[in-house]
Formats: C-alpha cells, structure tokens, sequence
C-alpha cells in the first residue's frame, strides 16, 4: 500500500495513476487496509487526484474515496472533497462514469448528518438528475436524496430548492 500510494505520487503517467488507484480501491474493500492507507496520508494523496484534468484517473480517485469512505475516521478527512466531488457531479457529462463515482462517494458520505450541510447547493443539480438521468443515476441520486431527507434539517432545503 506504501508503493501505491508513493507511486501515485511520483508519476504524471495517468494509465498508472488510474491502475495505482484501481488496486488502492479495491485494497480499501478490507477494513484493515482503510486504517492504513489513512495512516500513510493515502487520503490526502487520493483527494489530490480528484483535481486531476484526466476523467479516468479523477473517476478511479473518487472509486478509491468512496471505498475509503466506509470507515467514519476516514470520512472525517475525506469530507474536505464533498463540495468539489458535488462540482465534479454537476459538471460532469450526464450519466458519465464520472458522475456516478462522485454520486456513489456522496451516497456513502451522506449516511450520516455529519456533512449534509456540503451537499445544500447541490440539490437542485440532484433533482435535475433524477429528472434527466438514465435509470442508474436516478437510482444514485434517489440514495443520496433518502439520505438526505433522513435529517429534518434538510426538510426546508430539500422542498425549497428551484429545480
């Protein structure tokens, strides 16, 4: 886990970038490994990525995150990203690949009411995409949107939001 993530660090070359990130992704399946690559400042190095010009390698950082995201340590640093990942959902082409990874990162991050503050200005880019989107975007907004609506503070934003 070391040598991916100084890997990440050491190359422009995006084809390893987004393979460092895939292996790193999948590692984080294991709840060991997420405590560890928090440890070896994996997450700052991950979120560094999501500024990244290249689609796949900002879609494998926000895969990586969104794995990573399982443990509340872990959230806790990765909830600096929540307002660029909603940017990177709304900017990003309909339905894309893209726009899922950020919607399934926010979907997770959203379990709790701890960030659901980050997430206000994008909801009417979320009720846009449930309205536009294909079958799974919708599907992926609809989890981040129920998320939501769990916590009676959203209630005001969520039914005020100009679609």
């Amino acid at each position: 886990l070391q040598k991916l993530i100084h890997l990440l660090q050491a190359t422009d070359d995006p084809l390893i970038q987004e393979q460092a990130l895939i292996t790193l992704s999948n590692s984080a399946a294991f709840s060991v490994n997420q405590d560890i690559i928090r440890k070896l400042d994996g997450l700052s190095i991950i979120g560094g990525m999501l500024s990244d010009g290249i689609p796949k390698v900002k879609e494998q950082a926000l895969n990586a995150l969104n794995n990573l995201s399982m443990n509340i340590k872990n959230q806790e640093e990765i909830q600096v990203y929540i307002t660029q990942v909603c940017r990177d959902v709304e900017s990003a082409p309909l339905n894309s690949d893209l726009q899922l990874a950020g919607l399934r990162l926010l979907t997770n991050i959203s379990v709790t009411s701890n960030y659901h503050h980050k997430m206000i200005n994008s909801i009417p880019c979320f009720l846009h995409l449930l309205s536009e989107g294909t079958e799974r975007t919708q599907i992926q907004v609809l989890k981040v949107l129920v998320n939501l609506s769990a916590n009676p503070a959203m209630t005001r934003h969520l039914l005020r939001a100009q679609v």
